[in-house]
């Protein structure tokens, strides 16, 4: 993946040099530069703390106000058509953005809540301008180097962190296609690794694969040597009957 230089002078959104990223940093653009930094608001989100598989995906976005982006709103209020609509638009509008991940071994160290904070740091720490001000969603705030403040359901209230919801949101649900071209026997493209009724179902059937989060405890559970010698005495016709 590519990372955008910074300039001393403003560039289209489609001509941009390119650098190689940091670790854990899959996509960002600079569009323009702003004469003088440290006065913009940095909305940032993650996606998929829920979800029993893959990475845990964290965007930070800073909007430009000579470009408004109508529709903004929690990405989960949204289609997936519309998300993808308005994430290719706030990419081309921006002013800066950035798309990081935590990685399936991170959330196995560190616990799913510890690599979203992660994640969030290298989203902010992929940004080109130097945010003023950085709004985080929910009530868990990341150690930044930049003022911080966290904001209950701010992906509906604050138009930065709407738009940083909806890039993550987008470029997990992407990834999740991946894998359920991996791995389709499980059905990551419907319900995008969360543990419905079907998934569980799966889960039971064919046992975890390389993708899921063997720190979680449904996922934990299926691979105890308990649970896997009641798989066992299952496979026994008559085993377990009275």
């Amino acid at each position: 993946m590519k990372r955008h230089p910074q300039t001393d002078e403003a560039q289209p959104s489609d001509d941009r040099d390119t650098a190689e990223a940091e670790p854990g940093q899959i996509r960002m653009a600079l569009a323009v530069e702003p004469s003088t930094e440290g006065l913009h608001h940095c909305g940032v989100d993650e996606v998929g703390i829920g979800s029993a598989i893959g990475e845990v995906y964290a965007a930070a976005c800073i909007l430009d106000p000579a470009h408004r982006i109508n529709g903004l709103r929690d990405s989960k209020q949204l289609s997936p058509e519309r998300r993808k609509e308005l994430s290719d638009r706030i990419k081309e509008r921006a002013l800066d953005f950035c798309i990081a991940t935590a990685s399936l071994e991170e959330i196995d160290q560190l616990n799913v809540f510890g690599a979203t904070m992660l994640a969030m740091q290298r989203a902010v720490a992929g940004l080109k301008l130097t945010p003023g001000m950085v709004l985080i969603d929910g009530n868990r705030m990341p150690k930044l180097p930049f003022p911080s403040r966290t904001i209950v359901k701010g992906d509906a209230k604050v138009r930065a962190i709407s738009a940083a919801s909806i890039l993550a949101k987008v470029a997990r649900d992407e990834a999740m296609l991946i894998y359920h071209e991996q791995f389709p026997q499980y059905g990551f493209a419907e319900h995008k690794g969360y543990l419905t009724e079907f998934h569980m179902a799966k889960l039971k059937e064919f046992g975890p694969c390389p993708v899921h989060r063997k720190s979680y405890e449904p996922i934990r559970a299926l691979l105890s040597p308990v649970s896997q010698e009641v798989q066992l005495d299952l496979t026994v016709p008559g085993s377990l009957l009275p």
